[in-house]
């Protein structure tokens, strides 16, 4: 799809140097109103500064304004800045809608746990249903058996499954599970697994916690090797992400396994986000190679409350000789969900799809540079799940406070994601609104 002849090279007209943009009439650092005035606008009209008070309200009653450390404002948009919505009250396809009244398109998908489309009627349908029948009781659901059932047949290495709610909490447990089947404590690992103490060196957590954990670069063959043979027979497992912003080289999968079979440890791939968006059963189904144990979550509910401890049974029966327990791990709602995404990957090539949406999507941000001449900015990752990198960090705020302008909320830092609801029309949009945010940046940087 060639969209960039609708945007030749015209420029949008300059803005006014001496006035500060609408939206940051308000700031985080304004009187929050009481939640009564806060109320949503009217559908047609629009009232920024809205926005910007359910920001300030947030900060109010909730340590950094989100209870998801990717929704901060700061995350959202940079640190110091004061444009841009925090808050939404609807979602639809790959649509949000603010507090103030503003649509945007989203390409963030709630940082990947969205695949098929917000509010997605055969899901949501499926899950209403679930809610309606009684959800959770004191005995175990039997759609906890049936949905663990068609994950074991879509994922290569599942044999038996756990539930848990979060990522984290999945790629924790897997560890514990690796643990107590080797005896062992230290874990080697690349990638990003959450806040939990086993692999997070940040505040609060002990010195003894974090020395049971070495972290490595991803792809650096010598550097796995070297933290292995360090570890020896105390090594309990390795656990990678097997996708950071690139596909892996087998050479680098094959030093993992390799070292796991020399000293008795347990491979781990963590598909929180490639699973259900590469392929249904992750990297590991796209790139062929199987781990011992694999977590899944985000886009395997469509953005519903659950995830998945998977592997070979062996391995997984470790599960029963320590605690791994979580009140609403089964509860049947994000089940429900769950089977949903399951039918529609049943019945269509989501995948195949979310890889064309993306590279669609990618290209025409690419496009947009190409053609704004802008220095420093580049496009990577892949198709499911591609990011944008500037070279200064102000530019990129700048950039996003612009697009927001035009309609199109983009990542910062981290992965933009394709859903089924990118269509022709929203690539168009993303596009425009990216030409017009680069080409204003260049301009300004230019003055």
């Amino acid at each position: 799809m060639r969209l960039s002849r609708f945007f030749g090279g015209g420029k949008p007209d300059e803005p006014d140097s001496n006035s500060a943009p609408d939206d940051e009439s308000v700031t985080a650092e304004d009187e929050a109103p009481e939640s009564d005035d806060l109320e949503e606008v009217p559908e047609g009209d629009l009232d920024v500064d809205l926005d910007l008070q359910w920001r300030a309200r947030a900060a109010d009653v909730i340590p950094g304004g989100a209870s998801t450390g990717s929704k901060r404002a700061d995350a959202l948009y940079g640190e110091g800045t004061t444009f841009g919505p925090t808050h939404f009250t609807s979602a639809s396809g790959c649509h949000i809608t603010t507090p103030g009244g503003r649509t945007l398109i989203d390409c963030t998908m709630a940082l990947g746990s969205v695949a098929i489309g917000y509010a997605d009627e055969a899901i949501t349908r499926g899950v209403l249903q679930a809610a309606a029948s009684g959800h959770v009781s004191g005995l175990s659901h039997t759609s906890e058996i049936d949905v663990a059932d068609r994950l074991c047949d879509v994922i290569p290495c599942a044999e038996q499954v756990r539930f848990m709610k979060s990522g984290a909490e999945a790629v924790a447990a897997a560890v514990r599970i690796a643990r107590t089947y080797t005896g062992r404590s230290k874990v080697v690992g690349a990638g990003y697994f959450g806040w939990l103490d086993w692999s997070s060196g940040d505040a609060g957590v002990p010195a003894a916690t974090q020395g049971e954990f070495s972290r490595v670069p991803f792809d650096d063959v010598s550097a796995l090797e070297l933290a292995c043979e360090r570890a020896r027979e105390d090594l309990a497992a390795v656990a990678i992400e097997p996708v950071v912003e690139r596909l892996p080289s087998r050479e680098w999968l094959e030093a993992a396994r390799r070292m796991c079979d020399a000293y008795g440890a347990v491979l781990i791939f963590d598909e929180i986000k490639t699973g259900f968006r590469l392929r249904p059963g992750g990297y590991q189904d796209y790139g062929q190679f199987e781990p011992d144990l694999a977590t899944f979550g985000k886009a395997m509910a469509n953005g519903f409350p659950i995830s998945a401890v998977v592997g070979r049974a062996a391995i997984m029966e470790a599960a029963t000789k320590t605690w791994i327990s979580s009140t609403l791990a089964g509860e049947a709602t994000a089940l429900a969900a769950v089977s949903g995404v399951l039918d529609w990957h049943d019945r269509a090539e989501v995948c195949d799809s979310l890889w064309r949406n993306g590279e669609e999507m990618a290209s025409a941000v690419r496009r947009a540079v190409a053609a704004s001449g802008a220095e420093s900015v580049t496009v990577g990752g892949v198709g499911p799940m591609w990011f944008i990198r500037f070279g200064a960090p102000e530019h990129e705020s700048r950039f996003l406070e612009i697009a927001l302008e035009h309609g199109v909320l983009f990542k910062r830092g981290a992965y933009n994601y394709a859903s089924l609801a990118h269509d022709e029309e929203t690539i168009i949009e993303i596009e425009r609104a990216a030409s017009t945010a680069l080409v204003q940046l260049v301009e300004e940087l230019g003055r």
